[in-house]
């Protein structure tokens, strides 16, 4: 199992980042999806959630209406478009499955909003 982010950076605060990760190794289509972040000094978290078809999603409190959780299956990708980004959103974000065997985490991507 592989997962593969990409799309972090440094961006302006009010300003919007598409975050991708890419999976392999399994089949996509038949697992939710989730995105984490962790800041520095604190725990990682939850940000939001995706069934496997792509009907239902969760999101943290502090990134609704802002956040949008997507996936494409006949890629085998899961997006997550962050838009009105505030300094507190600053933090890597990992793309994570929950397998049968095992849980997977990909090796994130830095999202820096600052001016």
């Amino acid at each position: 199992v592989q997962l593969v982010e990409s799309g972090g950076g440094l961006v302006q605060p009010g300003g919007s980042l598409r975050l991708s990760c890419a999976a392999s190794g399994f089949t996509f289509s038949r697992y939710a999806m989730n995105w984490y972040r962790q800041a520095p000094g604190k725990e990682r978290e939850l940000v939001a959630a995706i069934s496997s078809a792509g009907g239902s999603t969760n999101y943290a409190d502090s990134v609704k209406g802002r956040f949008t959780i997507s996936r494409d299956n006949a890629k085998n990708t899961v997006y997550l478009q962050m838009n009105s980004l505030k300094p507190e959103d600053t933090a890597v974000y990992y793309c994570y499955v929950v397998g049968l065997l095992s849980n997977y985490w990909g090796q994130g991507t830095q999202v820096t909003v600052s001016s």
